[in-house]
């Protein structure tokens, strides 16, 4: 009766550390970053869209394969490791989910701001140059200019002075083309 229980427990026993070692191999875990940062556990593989680089761990029979494609050309893959423990580093929290999107509204209102002034100073640019045009034609056709001077006095422009308001409306108009 003793061999009888000792061949049963032998038998039983391989049979539990055999389901063991099925099973520990069923249960490989795979181990990736999404697309937000956020670290994914599955038991099947990512999905296509993952990059090979974002997976942190997959099963022993697929490790071999993926460690040669995860690392970039070119870079070694402590490399690689180092990038993705400093993407697990800072945890995704709302608090730097917010001064994520604190940074981008700021930087985008400055952007609108610069643009803005750009689109003023071109508007401004463009009336000068129109004015100074203008100018230049009312200098070129001959007809009478006259000013007034600091006393209040009106003054007739003389050719000379007419020669010298011509020089200096083309040079502000060399600036408009």
């Amino acid at each position: 009766m003793f061999k009888f229980w000792s061949k049963h427990t032998v038998t039983a026993s391989s049979f539990t550390i055999a389901a063991l070692l099925i099973a520990s191999s069923c249960q490989a875990q795979y181990v990736w970053l999404d697309e937000k940062g956020n670290k994914q556990f599955s038991d099947l593989p990512p999905p296509a869209n993952i990059s090979k680089a974002k997976i942190i761990k997959a099963p022993s029979r697929s490790a071999l394969t993926t460690s040669s494609t995860t690392t970039p050309a070119g870079a070694s893959p402590s490399t690689s490791a180092s990038a993705i423990n400093e993407q697990l580093k800072k945890p995704v929290t709302t608090t730097s989910k917010n001064e994520d999107y604190n940074k981008r509204k700021a930087e985008q209102e400055e952007k609108d701001k610069k643009s803005a002034a750009e689109q003023l100073a071109n508007s401004e640019k463009s009336k000068n140059c129109e004015r100074a045009r203008s100018y230049q034609k009312t200098l070129e056709s001959g007809q009478r200019i006259a000013n007034t001077s600091a006393n209040g006095e009106k003054n007739i422009l003389s050719d000379t002075q007419r020669a010298q308001e011509l020089k200096d409306t083309q040079r502000i108009l060399n600036d408009c083309k």
